[in-house]
């Protein structure tokens, strides 16, 4: 499981993008015995980006206890998932290592969408559960 990818993946899933400690801890300690999809998927996507620093190269910040991913962040993390074809593979790879060395934040253009809202809520109502809150 790669550690960085999955701090990216977590965040992503939180309102306005904040985790204290704990649910950090938490949601990592169930992905890493998910089993082997969970560890597979942050590898491939680990891949894309060797060089990955989510720290020093401001893709998310320490605040308040916890820890909020940044809207560059966010355009790194888009970037890594996008499923560039054969042809634009070497593009998506330009695209992704000149967006994290930029100095300036990254916009983050796209909607989200009702389903991928929906996905979302519904994954923390099943944390929740779980935790007894």
């Amino acid at each position: 499981m790669n550690f960085q990818v999955t701090v990216l993946k977590i965040l992503v899933s939180y309102p306005g993008g904040f985790a204290v400690m704990a649910d950090l801890k938490r949601d990592m300690a169930i992905l890493a015995t998910s089993g082997r999809d969970w560890a597979d998927r942050t590898k491939r996507l680990a891949s894309r980006l060797p060089d990955l620093d989510i720290f020093s190269q401001g893709l998310i910040v320490r605040m308040n206890g916890g820890w909020r991913i940044t809207d560059k962040g966010r355009a790194v993390l888009e970037l890594m998932e996008a499923r560039p074809g054969a042809a634009d593979e070497a593009n998506a790879e330009t695209t992704l290592n000149q967006s994290i060395s930029s100095t300036e934040p990254l916009q983050f253009p796209f909607q989200r969408s009702r389903r991928g809202r929906k996905r979302r809520e519904q994954r923390r109502a099943a944390r929740q559960r779980t935790s007894g809150r």
